[in-house]
């Protein structure tokens, strides 16, 4: 069922980046930043835009969605139990030994994951691949790509960029991540990446530009590329690694890290005052 209520949807992104905290805390591992990052996204894809049927994930006619980049599974795996694909009680499992959680996705065991990730770079190839055979097939799918900002340094990236354009996939909406940060710092220091906006429409690309916590601008934006026609789109989303939680927020640091007790505790109670507010507006 779409949601279309802000509120709501806003309400669920928190639960998602609870979800989060509580997989990485139990795990001590895994990539907190960029999931954080990333909650709104997923929430607006998975519960407003995408046509899906947790009863029917490998219903040949679905949207489908790439996690690019893809050890940001804590976001994945909490908006897919929150949706209905698997009970939430398994997001406890999460990075354990004989869990299918495992710290990157698996299409060929987790229930609503559509491609195996984990090496930056090559998702957006693999989503390409599915808006091509969804066009020769007239099968009507749309295909969503997350991409974070440290990703595009890829080579690979914008060779299937081209192919892209030049197969005129409308009916393919990559979505950057973009909160200046990654494992080594800000993107402006590790690569010098700038213009990020320029270099996507050089290369074809229709060209969103989005408050990435903004769950309104979410949906126009999502709903705005669904109009475009004979290129594909690119949202990018202006986003805070770590958002919701005071000190993660625009910390590298926490781009792969756990939680301490104390750490886990007061992330805990700012998402819950949070979700308290947004209660107390309805």
């Amino acid at each position: 069922m779409k949601i279309t209520n802000v509120t709501s949807l806003e309400n669920i992104s928190y639960k998602v980046r609870k979800n989060i905290i509580k997989m990485v805390y139990n795990a001590k591992s895994g990539h907190i930043g960029g999931s954080l990052s990333c909650a709104d996204i997923l929430t607006v894809l998975y519960f407003n835009q995408m046509n899906i049927n947790p009863d029917k994930p490998d219903d040949m006619l679905r949207d489908r969605f790439v996690l690019s980049k893809g050890h940001c599974t804590p976001a994945l795996y909490s908006v897919l139990a929150e949706k209905g694909y698997f009970d939430l009680d398994e997001l406890k499992t999460f990075r354990n030994i004989d869990s299918r959680l495992q710290g990157h996705p698996d299409m060929k065991k987790i229930p609503g994951v559509d491609m195996t990730t984990g090496s930056l770079g090559q998702g957006l190839s693999s989503a390409v691949g599915m808006a091509i055979a969804s066009k020769m097939e007239s099968a009507g799918c749309r295909v969503y790509c997350l991409l974070g900002d440290g990703e595009i340094e890829e080579g690979q990236i914008w060779e299937a960029c081209m192919s892209a354009y030049k197969n005129k996939l409308d009916n393919l909406c990559v979505v950057l991540d973009n909160n200046n940060l990654q494992i080594d710092g800000k993107i402006s220091d590790v690569s010098g990446l700038d213009n990020i906006e320029g270099k996507f429409s050089s290369f074809g690309f229709n060209v969103i530009k989005v408050d990435g916590h903004n769950i309104s601008n979410l949906i126009d934006a999502f709903d705005t590329a669904k109009q475009i026609k004979g290129r594909p789109t690119i949202i990018i989303a202006s986003t805070v690694k770590g958002k919701g939680v005071s000190f993660m927020e625009n910390n590298a640091s926490w781009h792969g890290k756990a939680p301490n007790d104390e750490e886990y505790e007061k992330a805990i109670t700012e998402l819950d005052t949070i979700v308290y507010a947004n209660k107390s507006n309805d």
